[in-house]
Parts: C-alpha cells; structure tokens; sequence
C-alpha cells in the first residue's frame, strides 16, 4: 500500500504510544541473503530448477548497490558464495547447484542471520526457498528465535504447502519477530510470483521511527505494536512490523 503518511501511523512499546519522529517511504539499496534448500526433496518435482529459475529472476531485479550472499543447506550448511554486488557471481553459483541429502534449515536460517549482519546496507534482508521441514540441524528452533530477536534483519521464507508442517509454525514464529513474511504455495509452480513479491515488498516500506519513553537500559525485551488508523475507501490493512528488541544493558 503505498501514498501513507506519517499521520496514519501509530507506534507503541509496551502498550504505550511513542511520537513518531521519523519517517519515509523511500527504495534503498538492501544486503540480502539467499538461503536455498538443495536437499534431496528439492530434485523432485522439477523443484530444484524452478527455485533457480526464481533466484534468478530476484536477482535480475536488482539495484547497483544491492548485494547478495548465498547459503545452501541440505545435511550440511554451506556459504557458497560471500557478499557480492555481481548478481551475475551470484547466478552462476545458483546455476552449478545439485539436490541431494537431508534437511538442516534451521542451522541454514542461523547461518543467514549471522552473516547478514556483515552487509554494508542498512537495509538486510533473508529469503528461505524450501520444499521440506528440518530433519538434521544442530540449532534449535528456540535458539534460532531468539538469535532473530536480536538482529535487526527482515526473514521472508517460501515453503511448500502440506511438506513443510510443523515447520512451517515455527519458521512463521521467527519470521513474524522481524517483520517479514511466509508463503506457503501449494507447489513451486508459482514460486516466481512469491519470490517477486518479496522483492517488491523489500523495495515498498515505510521507515518509521521513535525515542523511546523508556529510557532505562535493563536490557528487557520492548514489545513493539504498529498500528495504522482507518483509511477511508480501503479495506482494513494488515500491518507487518518488527515486533520488538532489546533494550541496551547497563
């Protein structure tokens, strides 16, 4: 929804409304990580090929001062390729890749957040692209939560209707923390469809900032809740928002 202005915006912490100091709607460049499932269940189905071919796509959309990383998981979680600006680096990697072994995506998720934070844009971002539910990580979903609490970077995820599962509850707990999304598609068939929404959400936002009232540093979670007033001539609008952070310690 785009033409909002400051006005139509409320923020709260801890149930208690903040003066909006800051605010914009402007496409800046994004560091952004690509988590790519190639387990074994991602060669059926022309899966596999179908996420490359939406990688791509995403890709090819980009801005000059864009840049990409990319992680692939299956038994293990791999950095195949560090932050670039080249999409075309990227494209090749994405191109070479084969589907095989188990699902570790929870450590794939972990990774992603951890290296996102190296990007050079103030602007991060991580999409999963996966067909399946975790079957081999080490991490576990609560630890992965919390690290998403800390980190001031958006997770958008696709994962396929029905194989995902309880998976696809507990990657919606950790996305929903960081303002980002889920799609759950019945198959990969529209996958280029999903992963262009991403991109245009990612390119669509609204920055609205505050001081907080509470300036004590405890180091305590602040629950955040923003809330947009009702537009006349428009349905009512879902609001996707960071749900909070850590307040700095003493």
């Amino acid at each position: 929804v785009t033409g909002l202005e400051k006005g139509h915006f409320r923020v709260f912490e801890d149930q208690v409304e903040q003066d909006i100091v800051h605010f914009n709607q402007r496409s800046a460049p994004i560091s952004v990580g690509l988590i790519f499932d190639v387990s074994a269940s991602m060669g059926e189905n022309f899966n596999l090929n179908r996420a490359k071919n939406a990688i791509v796509g995403f890709l090819k959309e980009g801005q000059e001062e864009d840049e990409y990383f990319l992680v692939t998981f299956n038994t293990r979680t791999t950095l195949v390729q560090s932050f670039t600006r080249s999409s075309e680096t990227v494209q090749n990697e994405v191109a070479t890749q084969k589907a095989g072994g188990s699902t570790a995506l929870y450590d794939a998720v972990y990774m992603g957040l951890e290296y996102v934070r190296r990007g050079s844009n103030q602007k991060k971002a991580i999409i999963l692209i996966t067909d399946g539910e975790d079957n081999s990580s080490r991490y576990s979903p609560s630890e992965v939560r919390e690290f998403a609490k800390e980190s001031n970077v958006q997770v958008y995820a696709v994962g396929m209707q029905g194989l995902l599962g309880y998976g696809g509850t507990v990657i919606n707990n950790i996305i929903r923390i960081t303002g980002g999304r889920q799609f759950l598609p019945v198959n990969f068939n529209d996958l280029d469809y999903y992963i262009g929404l991403i991109h245009a959400e990612l390119r669509s936002q609204y920055v609205v900032g505050y001081n907080p009232n509470n300036r004590i540093h405890d180091g305590k979670w602040r629950r955040i809740r923003v809330q947009l007033e009702p537009l006349p001539g428009l349905p009512d609008i879902s609001v996707h928002a960071r749900e909070g952070y850590y307040a700095p310690g003493n």
